[in-house]
């Protein structure tokens, strides 16, 4: 008997539709973004098994190829602003791979981080135990893509308790730069490059700020400011949105959907 992943899928969608329902949850419209969302690569047009993932790296195609996937479903995809533009090197090998194998490439950037339950923010919230306010007051930043809210539990009791705890749901090591003590009431978050929001938490009264990367200047400002400033790796952090939406719409409309989670320190 063929593996699983070489069965034929039970149900196929127009790739047309399946694109609408993706622009249909998160709105890309509502959007300046870094890049294009939505269909990046036209692949064939009738889609009956999806794999997730966080980047469209050339592992992750391999895998798409490897598992007969028509297609693949990624919060960072191929094409950024500001990009050369030449098709060379990395680029052209990604999507030499992917046009050979007509694998159709699905990247949503900020509207899969912004997404209120199914996005990055929503996603990575459920893994630590937080809940984000209701309504504006749950929201910062621009696009309002940080979230502000608590933890279930109730108060942490100190900022290291908060990064033990982040360490341990997340499976990695974090940076923790602490500010003033517990207990944390009003927690924020954004995940991936959202170092820059820090000031944005800062002002809207948070207490820590948790995000992927850390940059020179939010030491001084957490260390000057008393916020905290928590820094649990982008990829880490990123892991759960793709996968959250993907699966709704599979499930939605009963198509096969994998989540291949591609090891990355960062």
């Amino acid at each position: 008997m063929p593996p699983p992943s070489s069965l034929a899928p039970q149900t196929l969608v127009d790739r047309q539709v399946l694109l609408g329902r993706f622009d249909q949850i998160l709105q890309p419209e509502r959007f300046r973004d870094y890049g294009p969302n939505g269909l990046q690569v036209e692949g064939r047009p009738q889609i009956g098994r999806i794999i997730s993932g966080v980047t469209a790296s050339l592992a992750l195609i391999e895998v798409a190829v490897a598992r007969g996937a028509d297609a693949l479903f990624v919060h960072h995809g191929l094409f950024w602003r500001g990009q050369d533009g030449r098709v060379t090197g990395w680029l052209r090998q990604r999507l030499a791979l992917l046009l050979a194998h007509e694998i159709n490439l699905f990247a949503y950037h900020l509207p899969l981080d912004a997404h209120p339950e199914l996005g990055n923010n929503a996603q990575l919230a459920r893994q630590l135990g937080l809940s984000a306010w209701p309504g504006p007051v749950g929201r910062f930043g621009e696009n309002d893509l940080g979230f502000l809210g608590e933890a279930l539990a109730g108060p942490v009791q100190s900022p290291q308790a908060l990064a033990q705890q982040i360490q341990v749901a997340l499976g990695r090591p974090v940076t923790l730069v602490a500010g003033q003590g517990g207990p944390l009431r009003r927690i924020a978050w954004c995940t991936g490059g959202a170092q820059s929001y820090f000031e944005a938490a800062i002002a809207a009264g948070a207490q820590v700020f948790i995000t992927g990367e850390i940059s020179e200047p939010q030491a001084h400002l957490a260390r000057e400011t008393g916020v905290s400033f928590i820094a649990c790796g982008h990829h880490a952090s990123e892991r759960y949105g793709a996968a959250a939406v993907a699966a709704a719409v599979a499930l939605e409309m009963g198509l096969q959907h994998e989540f291949v989670d591609i090891d990355n320190p960062a």
